[in-house]
């Protein structure tokens, strides 16, 4: 299994951060690096998953869990979590028979900044409909 997640796009390297999706056009590597993150976000189960690890008290919850929540087999929710792990939202840990997963939050943030365009920064204005 890929334990390879999220890598950080645009970073400068002196001010570490990285431009917004609104500021800064990407490139063809970084678009699909994100498509990945975004495709394993593009299903209702993986969406509530990845919502009930994240709003668990104490930061982290056992796939005994999450299981029972759905009505889906327990290989589907393996595969479901797996995808996203593999994309970097999740971490997971294993305990006994029993693997305890927890948000990994710098993922989350870097996927929140992309999105966010910069402090007052007015939205463009849009064209009227049917006019460029």
């Amino acid at each position: 299994m890929s334990k390879q997640g999220l890598r950080v796009v645009g970073r400068d390297g002196v001010a570490g951060c990285c431009p917004g999706l609104l500021t800064a056009p990407l490139v063809a590597d970084e678009a699909g690096e994100l498509a990945r993150v975004f495709k394993a976000l593009g299903d209702p189960v993986r969406l509530q998953l990845l919502s009930m690890i994240a709003s668990r008290a104490g930061g982290e919850v056992c796939v005994c869990d999450l299981t029972p929540a759905f009505d889906l087999s327990q290989p589907t929710i393996s595969h479901h979590l797996k995808l996203l792990r593999e994309a970097g939202l999740i971490d997971g840990e294993r305990r006994g028979t029993w693997v305890y997963y927890r948000l990994v939050t710098e993922t989350t943030d870097r996927l929140a900044s992309l999105l966010t365009r910069p402090g007052g920064t007015p939205a463009p204005d849009r064209a009227p409909e049917g006019r460029p």
